[in-house]
């Protein structure tokens, strides 16, 4: 069967939220659509959806993302719109995706992975090393709240969300000396500049998936599922596996410390995983490999592996 392909008269619909970030990820999704089939731009179509998340951010402004509902409040009404047919294709973050998808709808398409590291932000010194003791750190993320204390238990760690910008504003009002981004989001940007300093994975584990681009479709869209393929990057994909492999098995979401890293080498798949206490004051870690094939199992054991060491309790928010 003939592919039919988007045209400016029936464009194919990309549907994103409207951050800069999104944006710029939905533009670059884009960008590698029209290329792979030799379209103009215009034969794809941006359709910014506000989410519930959205507004609940502005509103609870300083409360853990947990209390407002957690990672769903920002995909919701963009997988309601993906799945009424409004858009056909929906553009996400991968760290900020639950493991499990509506009913109808399918995640497996990945553009290639950017920077995976974490960027130390901070107009007063070079890198974490630097922060004198009880200085105050902004962040919003669990996992980056637990690393921390768990290195450094005598820093002052405050809630500190928004997007980008909103968090540079922060920092720039002096409500902390120094936050944290993905570097991925940075160079996204044009703002790698911004980073004082990248923190290798030895120091901070990044989140399961950060750095990634996921494209969401509907399952029985055939259309989509063969022009999609054309820009998933296998890689990505495979480390994908791992990672969410091991996140799904720890029952992952926003309320829980989680770190994840698949790299590959030739045929051979490294995976190296570590769960906090919230409060950071234990921290398990492991470190495997096995080949690029097995990837998904590989995630699962270690993750079953860390819950057997964690026992109950661990993940307790006020423990």
């Amino acid at each position: 069967m003939t592919l039919t392909l988007p045209s400016p008269d029936s464009p194919l619909k990309i549907g994103t939220r409207g951050s800069p970030l999104a944006l710029a990820q939905a533009y670059e999704t884009r960008r590698r659509l029209a290329a792979a089939f030799d379209l103009p731009e215009e034969a794809f179509e941006i359709v910014i959806i506000k989410t519930t998340g959205d507004d609940a951010a502005l509103i609870a402004k300083d409360k853990p993302l947990k209390e407002i509902g957690g990672k769903g409040l920002f995909t919701k009404e963009i997988e309601e719109d993906l799945l009424s047919g409004k858009i056909d294709i929906a553009v996400h973050s991968m760290k900020d995706m639950p493991t499990l998808q509506p009913e109808g709808l399918l995640l497996d398409t990945y553009l290639p992975r950017e920077d995976t590291r974490d960027a130390f932000v901070s107009s007063k010194v070079k890198t974490l090393a630097d922060l004198p003791k009880g200085a105050v750190v902004g962040t919003s993320s669990l996992r980056r709240r637990a690393q921390l204390l768990n290195f450094r238990p005598d820093l002052n760690v405050v809630e500190f969300r928004g997007n980008v910008q909103t968090r540079l504003k922060k920092l720039e009002d002096g409500v902390a000396e120094c936050t944290f981004l993905a570097m991925a989001g940075l160079h996204r940007l044009d703002m790698a500049h911004v980073a004082a300093s990248a923190i290798a994975p030895e120091e901070m584990l990044p989140a399961v998936a950060q750095g990634a681009i996921g494209i969401e479709r509907r399952a029985d869209d055939r259309r989509t599922a063969e022009m999609l393929e054309a820009i998933h990057d296998t890689q990505t994909g495979q480390r994908l596996a791992a990672e969410r492999a091991f996140l799904a098995a720890l029952d992952g979401s926003c309320e829980t410390p989680i770190a994840g890293l698949a790299e590959l080498d030739g045929n051979t798949l490294r995976l190296r995983g570590q769960v906090l206490r919230p409060d950071g004051s234990e921290s398990l870690s492991d470190d495997r490999t096995a080949p690029i094939e097995d990837g998904a199992a590989l995630g699962r054991e270690m993750a079953e592996s860390l819950l057997s060491q964690a026992g109950a309790g661990f993940f307790d928010w006020r423990s």
